[in-house]
């Protein structure tokens, strides 16, 4: 398709950015973050000053201009300082995911040949050990690593560990000044500025190189479509080793309005309450949650709030299905709408701080059926699409102009095809230069003319709006030749509040079975309605009203499918699946060749012909 004229742009890369933000608004609130407890604010130019004196700090500790530099941390403002300080020093950017292991920590050091890595602090995450303490076991596997800067917390008796202090927080001096100042006027737009390892659902990651010109593109597109406004608050909690997150923080230069910081992930909700923002970028995984959460509750309400909350979401049952099929919806919907969703609207208004405008979605298929749900009770999800070889951003739904069940149309300056094969192929000056060190990967994904292998499914509807169907290499093929993408019917399934994960599994096999974890928070509901205490997850999980509600799902899904694609067997797995488990990866996308070898036994069990008899 043609695609819009190209945003013209005088910056060369993000520093320019920046510093035009300064030039126009120096004084205004960049950021805001949570320190001591205590939200405090950050100004552009107090902003430009940290950055320059990170700059300065890295160059003493001996960062070259084309160094890799990696940061392993939670996301956080010091996360941003950090990341441009390193570019200010000429220098690449690699992140590295908060949640990632020691193998996977050591494989991106190595492979990237970092010269120095900053980590935020050294506490344990979960049941993993502290990021520093990670650095330091995978630190033999990446012989280049020169140093190591932690942030926060101690750094321990090793020279080559040093702490943040020493590098922000330094005296600048002319010769300092001016060496920053000539390494930023060097890099062009197709100089490098990061290495983005992807998530890994199928193997080894591979490490996406993405110039200075791409992020300058992305930010100046956001602008044009006006997918944000320089008045808004963002709250930001994706974690910025993801290009979903990068595209936000480009923006965000660009159109200089105020990005908030969450304290985690678990604190989004309250820190919503405290700062009020008017848009929260997410992904899927979080609406599921928050729809799942709604629904657990209502339908746990005593008496005649709970059997009005349940007719309610029966009616619209009937209305999604109805939307889906383009006709008109229930009679009992219209009512629903005016007695029951307001309330609704209202309790989801209180606890995310009564200003929210839209959601961004991203980094994974969101489901058509919780974009109806939120659209009904009023609020918009903008889903976006894009992969980290495209720099996140390739199209977006726009604001009063969301088409649900699609990504919406292509930036200004992209252009999309499909393949006869139904592939997605994606071109324009969000693309990415090459995969790192790895030639014959570039060539296989990247033609010669620019077009870039998606390895998504889709099509493009009448209004050049872009439908993704699958990911090419998730297809399954059964073994009576029919076609089948499963994340379609892992999404429907993760629409009953039940569910918490689904994995469907049938390739090359007679029909499909499908892996199942559920929401504990609503199967203890569901317990204590029938009088069963369970205290472990593992035996709350196989009790029979558990495992009626699970099959109620199912077979409430496979009602709205053809027979070829619905769900023959079932498990119900002992735990949720998770990062620190291995199934998910960082954006919360399950891991289909991981968690394939780790329940192989129970996938096989469903097609022993012995057991079936």
């Amino acid at each position: 398709m043609t695609p819009q004229p190209a945003v013209q742009s005088e910056a060369k890369n993000l520093l320019d950015l920046l510093r035009e933000r300064v030039a126009v608004q120096p004084g205004a609130i960049a950021a805001k973050y949570k320190a001591g407890g205590v939200w405090k604010e950050m100004s552009w130019l107090d902003l430009d000053q940290r950055v320059r004196q990170a700059a300065e700090g890295f160059i003493r500790q001996g960062v070259s201009a084309g160094d890799r530099v990696c940061i392993f941390g939670a996301t956080r403002l010091e996360w941003v300082i950090a990341e441009l300080g390193v570019l200010a020093a000429g220098a690449i950017c690699v992140p590295i995911y908060a949640s990632n292991t020691v193998p996977e920590v050591a494989y991106i050091l190595s492979n990237s040949g970092a010269a120095l890595c900053i980590v935020d602090h050294d506490r344990p995450d979960g049941r993993a050990p502290g990021r520093l303490q990670r650095v330091r076991e995978a630190w033999p596997q990446a012989p280049g690593l020169r140093r190591v800067v932690v942030i926060e917390g101690p750094t321990g008796d090793d020279p080559r560990v040093v702490p943040w202090n020493e590098v922000g927080g330094g005296t600048s001096t002319h010769e300092l000044a001016a060496e920053c100042d000539q390494r930023t006027a060097k890099l062009g737009p197709a100089s490098p500025m990061i290495i983005i390892y992807t998530s890994g659902t199928t193997g080894n990651p591979k490490g996406v190189v993405l110039t200075h010109g791409n992020w300058v593109y992305e930010a100046q597109a956001a602008a044009k479509i006006q997918l944000l406004a320089p008045t808004e608050v963002v709250l930001l909690f994706l974690p910025l080793a993801h290009s979903f997150a990068k595209v936000i923080e480009a923006a965000w230069l660009s159109m200089g309005f105020c990005l908030a910081f969450a304290e985690s992930t678990d604190k989004v909700i309250d820190n919503c309450g405290e700062i009020h923002p008017t848009t929260l970028p997410a992904v899927p995984r979080i609406f599921e949650k928050v729809y799942n959460k709604v629904v657990a509750d209502g339908s746990a309400a005593p008496g005649v709030q709970g059997r009005l909350f349940r007719w309610a979401m029966g009616a619209f049952d009937a209305q999604a299905a109805a939307r889906a099929e383009g006709r008109p919806g229930p009679v009992s919907f219209a009512l629903a709408k005016r007695v029951v969703f307001p309330k609704i609207k209202a309790k989801l208004d209180a606890r995310l701080g009564g200003k929210i405008l839209r959601f961004i979605s991203g980094g994974a298929p969101l489901s058509r059926k919780l974009a109806y749900f939120f659209d009904e009770v009023g609020f918009e999800i903008l889903e976006g699409f894009g992969l980290t070889e495209t720099s996140a951003g390739s199209c977006v739904n726009l604001p009063g102009r969301n088409r649900i069940g699609t990504v919406g149309p292509p930036f200004p300056g992209t252009e999309l095809k499909i393949a006869e094969d139904g592939e997605i192929l994606i071109r324009g000056p969000g693309v990415m230069k090459e995969y790192y060190d790895m030639p014959d990967a570039t060539r296989e994904a990247l033609e010669p003319d620019g077009w870039f292998h998606t390895g998504d499914i889709g099509e493009i509807d009448s209004a050049g709006c872009l439908r993704i169907t699958d990911r090419k290499k998730d297809i399954i093929v059964t073994a009576g030749g029919k076609n089948v993408a499963p994340q379609n019917i892992e999404g429907l399934l993760k629409a009953h509040a039940i569910v918490s994960q689904a994995m469907v599994y049938g390739d090359r096999r007679k029909f499909l079975s499908v892996l199942i974890t559920v929401s504990e928070e609503r199967a203890r509901q569901i317990a204590a309605e029938k009088g069963i205490n369970a205290p472990e997850y593992a035996d709350l999980v196989h009790t029979p009203p558990i495992e009626e509600a699970v099959k109620a799902a199912i077979d409430a899904v496979n009602a709205e499918l053809p027979s070829y694609e619905t769900l023959k067997r079932f498990a119900i797995l002992p735990q949720d699946f998770s990062q620190e488990t291995g199934e998910l990866t960082p954006t919360l996308k399950v891991k289909r060749k991981f968690a394939t070898q780790k329940y192989k036994s129970i996938l096989d069990g469903f097609y022993d012909e012995k057991l079936m008899e």
